[in-house]
């Protein structure tokens, strides 16, 4: 078997797993920082992958200097995401396929994810895929964030199922230590960030996609 033994529940991330909404963020931060003369690089966004936004602010002050306008900065990312979520935020390779096979397996699973339960419901409601979990765990019910455990600890205890028999599907570093740090057999499916050596130490594989992740999970 591809994992140490068969989930009784599956957790997953939402941005950079499900949905692509990483790459979104990443280009209105872009168009952000263009309006006012600057530059969002690449490897700066990369340290905000998964982070709070609290943590991410932290990191765009470093970056623009003391005394930058954060408050209009996060209205004009705000503002051109909004504009790409209208048009549609593609769901990531596999996402339906796997949410279909653990509906043949009669797998629970939960999202836990460092976004808005708005976010969740603008992301995946227009995939039609919100009803589909048993449970939402988003910022609004988190005292600690990722990388701390709590998110996903709470998504087990909705589940009902011990986190060690819970399978986390995670693109972020900070999503990993969570996952892992909760004892639950852990998955990294790479988006805007590469798995690392830690991240290999903390995962039990280290997938291409979800339909690879869909195989190892047996069934018809």
């Amino acid at each position: 078997m591809a994992l140490p033994r068969q989930p009784k529940a599956v957790v997953f991330d939402m941005d950079g797993l499900l949905v692509d909404t990483e790459t979104v963020v990443f280009r209105a931060m872009q168009r952000a920082a263009g309006a006012i003369g600057g530059e969002m690089p690449f490897a700066t966004f990369q340290r905000m992958v998964g982070l709070q936004h609290a943590h991410s602010d932290l990191i765009v002050i470093e970056h623009f200097g003391q005394g930058f306008d954060l408050e209009a900065w996060s209205q004009a990312v705000s503002a051109h995401f909004r504009e790409e979520l209208a048009a549609g935020i593609a769901l990531k390779a596999g996402a339906a396929e796997i949410l279909d096979h653990l509906d043949l397996l009669s797998l629970p699973r939960a999202i836990a994810t460092s976004s808005s339960l708005e976010s969740v419901r603008a992301s995946l409601g227009p995939h039609s895929l919100v009803d589909r979990f048993h449970a939402l765990i988003t910022r609004d019910v988190q005292t600690n964030g990722k990388p701390h455990p709590e998110p996903f600890l709470k998504a087990a205890a909705a589940l009902g199922i011990d986190p060690a028999d819970c399978l986390a599907l995670e693109d972020s570093h900070n999503g990993v230590r969570a996952a892992s740090a909760a004892g639950m057999m852990t998955v990294m499916v790479p988006d805007m960030l590469d798995p690392t050596e830690e991240m290999e130490t903390l995962c039990v594989r280290i997938a291409r996609d979800l339909h690879e992740v869909r195989g190892w999970l047996g069934g018809s």
